[in-house]
């Protein structure tokens, strides 16, 4: 009995001596720097130019950069994201990183000092289709007598087709076009146009009338609608 006991406390003997050493361990290893880390990640997406955004830790340090990485959801490993490599900057613009609107992106950002890198945060998960907002598109309004033509031109986004232009939105997402008629101040007439029509002509206006038009983009899954555009004013004949 006494052999059996003494074999038994060898053995703890042995697991509290591991356990030092691996307490041991941790605490002379480099530790992540948390007090650094970035905070309040967040996707900013207008149009799909598709910006993370965070804001510097409170611990205030000289000189610290920051390293960005993004992945698509489901994949295993993170890509470097081009040009956020030991940036100063608060923002990261990952619009080529995330270009299809119908993928969910993760992205995640760490900072570096003289006194280690931080933990990596992560950013929520980031659906450009469901999450972008749309600025208004242009308008181009002539008049011929009591007439007036609005030629309408979608918004564009940061990416490039294969002639180098910048793509539209509305071959990424389908949108409606409003635009409100006004005069004197007042809203008169409401139009709706969808995003294949190019022209809106509007007849029988009052003749030598100074009308106002202002155009909003608007999803129609989701009803969400950008702010108004600037006002273009004109006179009738």
């Amino acid at each position: 009995l006494s052999v059996n006991m003494y074999a038994l406390t060898g053995h703890k003997c042995l697991e509290l001596a591991f356990a030092m050493s691996l307490l041991y361990w941790a605490d002379c290893s480099p530790s992540p720097q948390d007090d650094l880390a970035p905070l309040e990640l967040q996707f900013h997406s207008l149009d799909f130019r598709n910006v993370l955004h965070w804001k510097h830790p409170h611990k205030a340090v000289k000189n610290l950069t920051y390293s960005v990485q993004h992945k698509i959801y489901g994949d295993k490993e993170w890509t470097n994201s081009e040009h956020c490599q030991g940036i100063r900057l608060l923002e990261c613009d990952l619009s080529q990183a995330t270009s299809d609107p119908r993928e969910w992106y993760y992205a995640r950002v760490r900072s570096l000092s003289s006194e280690g890198f931080s933990s990596w945060v992560l950013s929520h998960r980031f659906y450009p289709q469901w999450e972008t907002n749309f600025s208004p598109p242009q308008i181009k309004v002539t008049v011929t007598g009591r007439i007036i033509s609005v030629q309408i031109r979608p918004p564009r986004t940061p990416l490039q087709g294969q002639r180098g232009s910048r793509i539209r939105v509305t071959k990424l997402q389908k949108l409606t076009f409003r635009i409100y008629l006004i005069h004197n101040d007042v809203e008169e007439e409401v139009y709706e146009t969808d995003s294949c029509s190019k022209e809106l002509v509007i007849e029988g206006l009052r003749p030598k009338t100074t009308y106002c038009l202002q155009a909003v983009s608007v999803t129609p899954r989701s009803g969400r609608k950008s702010l108004r555009s600037l006002s273009t004013c004109i006179s009738t004949h």
